[in-house]
């Protein structure tokens, strides 16, 4: 067979996928996936500079589930739309996007457990899991207090 008619190989098999790091570093790469797809871009698997261990058909798949189940709004899908556009999170503590803030992070938190038992998203750390083993105590003597009774004098 003649070499020029063959495919290029990937080295994409060979390497290793690299999971998000959360929910929302996978959120905002699936928008610009997504918009380079509206702008007529092609989707070639592997050909990123990290390869993924998902396309962003699976992200979609996953988010139509949640909404089918009702696990997810009409309300959440807008705001992670929007805020997904402009790659950037709602702030919580400006007045106009506390709502979309509180939405946002509902949204996450309902996206983040499915995406990380796909392996998508690297599992997350329980906030209060083992709390007692990554307290430091720190143990001190009891001051002593020496009062004299010129002090109160």
């Amino acid at each position: 067979m003649n070499e020029k008619n063959q495919a290029p190989t990937s080295t994409y098999k060979n390497q290793k996928a690299i999971p998000f790091i959360n929910a929302e570093e996978a959120w905002f790469w699936f928008i610009a996936a997504q918009a380079a797809k509206n702008d007529c871009a092609k989707y070639v698997a592997g050909a990123s500079l990290y390869p993924r261990p998902c396309e962003p058909v699976d992200i979609l798949t996953v988010l139509d589930r949640l909404y089918r189940q009702r696990r997810i709004l009409r309300d959440h899908l807008l705001v992670l739309r929007h805020y997904g556009r402009r790659q950037m999170p709602p702030d919580p503590y400006r007045i106009k996007e506390a709502r979309a803030a509180h939405l946002w992070n509902e949204a996450l938190e309902r996206i983040s457990p499915v995406l990380e038992k796909k392996g998508i998203i690297e599992p997350q750390r329980k906030s209060h899991e083992n709390w007692h083993r990554e307290v430091l105590v720190y143990e001190t003597k009891p001051m002593e207090l020496k009062v004299t009774q010129n002090e109160y004098a």
